[in-house]
């Protein structure tokens, strides 16, 4: 949808600064320490770097009271597009923020405004797709020696994407791995395309690059029909949010989308994944944007038309959407699954942060401020891992490689000593 679509959500916002903070009963038990949600203003402590600021942003962009200017772009661009501000806002009030950043960011892709570290990386993408800067021709080695089919020559039920960062991130390798082999080990016809296996796109539409996303959603439909695949595991939160739900945005609801922690929640209780070692630890979950919030799928839309429902005007004044416009919020993304396999494991001790689900503090790495910003992001990460180790947690578990790694990098520059892990590893620890 285009910038001008969300003029009227623009012109609703009442600048009420609920996009900055938890919501009022989540608010009642939150240390005040950690009560921001938008890590943008958190950090630039100034309106404009809100999900409010934005809209008004857009809204002087469309009225021609703005240029396009440096300021404009980090106002813009030093933002991890988490979706916080969306989910806190729509408490308040029923407006679309998120969806105005995207189109926003949009906007100043087609203008030519963004920042010059995405020139390499976007061009990186359509030269060896990833945006990851590194050859396509090593995007299969995380799988080597594991008997895993190829889709490019065979057919399976289910397809292990694994996305950019576990393809290129050596230093994770072992989450990706462990994933496939538990996956293989229970009996699952599961096969990867390797080297042949392609970026969602995500990345590229929340950068503001659209046809970049549609290039590669395309092309991934294409390939997992021509595969015969029904279902989609993936143990990237990324990935996961693009195809349960922007693709499902685009038209597309053909395939089943489960994060690998869904299917190994169902191996568990199914008894195929037994975790019989007792791991003495106690630890927090953080929720990554993408597979929480981000992740809640469109629940009524056409094909790039999200959300369209009448409106008609009642008492005079008001517009209502007629039939009742369904709002993604937040709640429905992925939150049990994680935490239903840290509980299961022997020994370990689950404790919660104050910022969890769908107001759960971003990592950090999202929405290209890994790329461009990256002191931003470190930041970012040190609040949460400071969060962590207030509620006395001796290791921080994510669902996420770019969490795990943002953390990681975080850590690297902190005295805090706090161990990192991605839930599969945890459940590797438990069965060995």
């Amino acid at each position: 949808m285009p910038l001008e679509d969300y003029k009227e959500d623009m012109e609703r916002c009442v600048r009420c600064s609920h996009c900055k903070h938890v919501p009022y009963v989540p608010l009642a038990r939150v240390d005040r320490n950690f009560r921001d949600v938008c890590p943008s203003v958190a950090k630039f402590n100034w309106h404009s770097f809100s999900g409010g600021g934005k809209m008004i942003t857009a809204y002087a962009l469309l009225l021609n009271r703005i240029d396009y200017t440096p300021t404009l772009e980090k106002v813009v661009y030093q933002c991890q597009m988490c979706g916080a501000c969306d989910v806190a806002c729509k408490v308040q009030m029923d407006i679309e923020p998120f969806e105005t950043m995207l189109e926003l960011r949009a906007r100043l892709v087609e203008n030519g405004v963004f920042p010059a570290e995405l020139m390499p990386i976007v061009d990186w993408l359509k030269k060896e797709d990833n945006m990851m800067q590194k050859p396509k021709a090593e995007r299969g080695k995380w799988a080597a020696g594991l008997q895993l089919k190829d889709l490019s020559k065979e057919k399976a039920e289910v397809a292990f994407h694994v996305g950019c960062r576990f393809s290129f991130d050596s230093e994770l390798w072992q989450v990706a791995r462990t994933a496939a082999t538990l996956l293989t080990n229970a009996g699952v016809d599961v096969g990867i395309f390797g080297m042949d296996e392609t970026c969602c796109g995500g990345r590229a539409y929340e950068l503001g690059f659209q046809g970049e996303f549609i290039k590669y959603m395309d092309h991934n439909i294409e390939a997992w029909r021509n595969a015969g695949v029904k279902t989609i595991i993936t143990p990237c939160s990324d990935c996961y949010a693009t195809f349960k739900a922007w693709y499902s945005r685009y038209g597309h609801r053909e395939f089943q989308v489960l994060h690998v922690l869904e299917y190994l929640e169902r191996l568990i209780k199914e008894g195929k994944i037994k975790l019989r070692k007792n791991i003495p630890m106690v630890v927090t979950y953080h929720d990554p944007c993408h597979l929480g919030r981000l992740s809640e799928p469109y629940l009524y839309s056409s094909p790039g038309k999200p959300y369209i429902t009448p409106k008609k005007k009642v008492l005079g004044t008001m517009l209502i959407h007629e039939p009742p416009k369904p709002w993604r919020r937040g709640a429905n993304g992925i939150y049990d699954p994680p935490r239903n396999i840290l509980k299961s494991i022997p020994g370990l001790k689950l404790v919660e942060m104050y910022r969890i689900r769908e107001y759960a503090w971003c990592c950090g790495a999202g929405g290209g401020v890994k790329d461009t910003y990256p002191d931003f992001a470190i930041w970012a990460a040190k609040q949460r891992i400071r969060e962590a180790k207030a509620v006395g947690a001796e290791a921080l578990v994510t669902a996420c490689g770019w969490c795990e790694r943002n953390f990681k990098d975080a850590l690297e520059e902190m005295d805090e000593k706090i161990r990192i892990y991605d839930v599969v590893e945890l459940v590797k620890e438990a069965i060995e």
